[in-house]
């Protein structure tokens, strides 16, 4: 997965964005209810170029929105594998917590009985929880690719104005060309900033989610992690849950230098939690397990409501359809 520049923590939901990039260090998302054409117009491009630029923007933009499509489908495949096995992992974890009190019945006298029980509720919880963080690892390559789709929806001159060939990139090589066709709209109305905000919105959305979510996966590997003594307080929000994540995290804003550890969970629109907080409950009673399948099942930072009109709406822009 290639790193890219990004923002050193996850952006405000309030303020407006540079005119630049997506991953410019203080970008902001902005409220898509403000007028599209509001945004920073940049230095215009000639006539014969602009002719030139917009259908290629056109195509990018299609196919980057169609991208951001695969992503959000990519999301709720990974996070109704991981639910199921995370309910799965749960109720093993119940059972063998259980099976020295229960009744055994007619297999009370069948000798080491409880044992072997035991023995295979725990593999059935190593298996489960190998399949959470699967999911879990699937999911974070969800957001890190929405990061560099968001970060691609402009479209650079290649090359002299003056060329016969006029080419388009999505890198610049020209500091004065923004990509952004001197902020003409696309298709009908809006310009790329405007695609660029609804982008962000959603990132915001599924980046967030992730956060908690691994919240929740820390304290499910917790009910049957063995590499860690007990006396370590369990696996803990500071350990990497597979090799490259803090890089994988990274790249999605999720990670903090500062702290060398991942940005603490939170809901849309709160402050973040201390981390010091996010830590393992060695022995979570069987509501407090329910809530975390709850929670992982409502996915509270998603509302996609919301996300379903963002598709709508951009794909009624650009006359095609994103369902």
């Amino acid at each position: 997965m290639a790193e890219m520049s990004i923002p050193e923590a996850l952006v405000s939901m309030n303020s407006p964005p540079p005119s630049s990039s997506f991953g410019s260090k203080e970008s902001n998302v902005q409220s898509t209810d403000n007028n599209p054409n509001s945004n920073t117009v940049s230095p215009s491009l000639s006539p014969s170029v602009t002719r030139l630029w917009r259908p290629a923007a056109q195509r990018n933009l299609r196919n980057q929105w169609s991208k951001l499509l695969s992503f959000k489908q990519q999301w709720v495949s990974a996070s109704s594998s991981g639910r199921s096995h995370a309910t799965s992992l749960v109720n093993a974890y119940l059972s063998q917590r259980y099976m020295p009190a229960m009744d055994l019945g007619v297999l009370t006298d069948m000798p080491d009985i409880r044992n072997r029980a035991c023995y295979k509720l725990a593999l059935q919880q190593e298996f489960h929880g190998r399949k959470i963080l699967s999911s879990y690892k699937d999911m974070v390559a969800v957001v890190a690719h929405m990061v560099n789709t968001c970060s691609s929806m402009r479209r650079f001159l290649k090359g002299p104005s003056g060329s016969p060939h006029v080419q388009f990139s999505s890198y610049s090589e020209d500091k004065n060309d923004s990509g952004d066709g001197g902020g003409i709209p696309v298709f009908t109305f809006w310009p790329i900033p405007f695609f660029e905000n609804l982008g962000q919105e959603l990132f915001q959305m599924f980046a967030l989610e992730l956060s908690l979510k691994r919240c929740l996966l820390v304290e499910l590997l917790s009910l049957s992690c063995e590499k860690f003594p007990q006396e370590s307080d369990g696996l803990c929000w500071s350990n990497e849950l597979y090799p490259g994540e803090f890089n994988d995290l990274t790249i999605s804003n999720l990670y903090s230098k500062e702290t060398c550890q991942p940005l603490p969970p939170r809901l849309k629109g709160c402050e973040s939690g201390d981390p010091r907080t996010v830590r393992s409950n060695q022995q979570p009673r069987e509501e407090i397990l329910q809530v975390y399948i709850t929670a992982w099942l409502a996915e509270v930072n998603i509302d996609m409501y919301r996300v379903d009109e963002i598709f709508a709406t951009v794909g009624e822009e650009m006359h095609v359809s994103f369902s």
